[in-house]
C-alpha cells in the first residue's frame, strides 16, 4: 500500500508484491502436456516413416511388448528379482553409510580416518569390482548385492557427513549444556537437523542402486531387468529393449515418489 498526494488529497493505491523469490509452484498439468506431446511426436515420426522402427520402435509397439511381458509373467519374474537385489543392497549400503557418516561428523578421529578412504575409493566404478567379488564370494546373489551396497554406501556417507556438518553447533552446545547424553543429542538434535541432507543423499543412492543392478545383471545373471535388456539387445528385439527401458524409468519415478512421500512425513516440522 502506498500513499500519493494529488491536488492536496491523499490517494491510496495498491502496489503489487514483487518478492516472489523464484518459489517453485507445482504445475502437474505442464508435465502431462509435455509428456503427451513427446509421445505424440514420437508416434507421428514412426507412422510417417521418418524413423525406422527397427532402430526406434513406436510407443504403440512398446506398449504391446509390455503387455506381452505382463501376460506371460516374464515381467514380474525379472522385476521381482531386481527389486530384491536393489532392496537388499540399498538397505545394507544406506545403513552402513549412515553409521559411518555420523561417526565421521561427530569424531575427529573418524573424520581423519574416513575422509581419505572415501575420497580414494569413491571414484572407483563399483561395477568394475564385480568380477573380483565373484572370485571372492562365488557366483550367486551375494556379489551383486555387495556391488549395489558398495555403490550406495559412499553417496550416503558423503550426504550424511554434509548434513551433520550443516547442523548449527550452537544447538549441540545448548543440548550439552543441559547435560543431555550423547545418544539423546544424536537422536533428538543432530539427526533431525541433518535429515534434509541425508534424504537428498538417498535420492542419489537409490538411482545409483538402480544403475548398478542393471549393470551387475548384464554381467552375471540369468534373470533380472539387466539380463532381460542384454538378451533383448543381443536378439535385436528393439521393442522389448525399449520396454525394459520404460520399466526402469517407471522404477525411477516410483522411487522418487516414495522418497518425496517420506520427506513429507519426516520433514513435516519444516
Amino acid at each position: 500500500m502506498t500513499e500519493i498526494t494529488a491536488g492536496g488529497a491523499s490517494v491510496r493505491r495498491e502496489v503489487a508484491f514483487r518478492g516472489g523469490g523464484f518459489i517453485a509452484m507445482p504445475k502437474p498439468a505442464y508435465s502431462w502436456i509435455a509428456f503427451a506431446g513427446i509421445i505424440a511426436l514420437w508416434q507421428l515420426a514412426i507412422s510417417a516413416g521418418w524413423i525406422d522402427p527397427v532402430f526406434l520402435p513406436s510407443p504403440a509397439s512398446i506398449v504391446e511388448a509390455l503387455w506381452q511381458l505382463t501376460v506371460s509373467g516374464d515381467l514380474w519374474k525379472h522385476l521381482s528379482i531386481s527389486l530384491a537385489r536393489i532392496g537388499s543392497g540399498w538397505l545394507i549400503g544406506s545403513g552402513l553409510g549412515l553409521i559411518v557418516g555420523v561417526s565421521m561428523g561427530l569424531t575427529s578421529a573418524g573424520r581423519a580416518i574416513g575422509m581419505p578412504l572415501v575420497s580414494a575409493i569413491y571414484p572407483v566404478p563399483k561395477i568394475a569390482l564385480l568380477p573380483l567379488l565373484i572370485l571372492w564370494l562365488g557366483i550367486g546373489e551375494t556379489p551383486k548385492v555387495v556391488t549395489i551396497a558398495s555403490g550406495v554406501f559412499f553417496p550416503t556417507v558423503i550426504a550424511t557427513l554434509a548434513g551433520v556438518d550443516s547442523v548449527p553447533r550452537n544447538l549441540i552446545a545448548m543440548a550439552q549444556s543441559f547435560n543431555l547424553p550423547t545418544r539423546s543429542i544424536v537422536w533428538k538434535v543432530l539427526l533431525p537437523s541433518a535429515l534434509p541432507g541425508i534424504l537428498a543423499g538417498f535420492r542419489i543412492s537409490v538411482s545409483t542402486a538402480l544403475l548398478l543392478v542393471v549393470a551387475a545383471e548384464m554381467i552375471g545373471a540369468q534373470y533380472g531387468i539387466g539380463a532381460f535388456l542384454l538378451t533383448a539387445g543381443n536378439l535385436m528385439q528393439s521393442d522389448d529393449l525399449m520396454a525394459g527401458v520404460v520399466i526402469l524409468s517407471i522404477l525411477g519415478l516410483g522411487f522418487g515418489a516414495g522418497l518425496t512421500a517420506l520427506e513429507r512425513v519426516l520433514l513435516r516440522w519444516r
